[in-house]
């Protein structure tokens, strides 16, 4: 992470960075490239602080339900986005997700999915005025 964030913050001074009252197409990526390496150092300042697994440091399985929900939605978001607009995309995309989490329920991930819903759209097409439409035919 540490690596990964030092990466974007030189790929983003290749852009103007500008101030924050004019920001420039550079200021973002070097804004979250710095917080991605200040993230990795505190992986690494309070991984060495806890204390040693009782139980030892044994993995299970990978969640391979969790990973395959999660790159479902976010194919499905790809696709309807596209063809069906804001709405249908991110109901798509938090419903399956939340399929991945065993303790979800269908009920759980629609509640989830519909509030999500509401709530994105509401701050995405209507407070930041996105050029996304909301729904798309065709």
């Amino acid at each position: 992470m540490i690596g990964l964030g030092i990466a974007v913050v030189i790929g983003g001074n290749l852009y103007q960075v500008g101030s924050l009252s004019r920001m420039g197409p550079g200021l973002f990526p070097i804004i979250l490239g710095v917080l991605l390496a200040l993230m990795g150092v505190l992986i690494i300042v309070t991984a060495k602080t806890l204390p040693p697994d009782e139980e030892g440091d044994e993995m299970g399985p990978p969640e391979w339900r969790g990973w395959a929900c999660i790159l479902g939605g976010l194919v499905a978001f790809m696709i309807l986005g596209r063809y069906g607009g804001l709405v249908p995309a991110t109901f798509a995309l938090v419903f399956i997700a939340a399929m991945g989490d065993r303790e979800h329920t269908w009920r759980t991930a629609l509640l989830l999915a519909l509030g999500v819903t509401v709530v994105g759209c509401a701050i995405f097409s209507w407070g930041l005025q996105l050029q996304f439409p909301l729904l798309r035919w065709g």
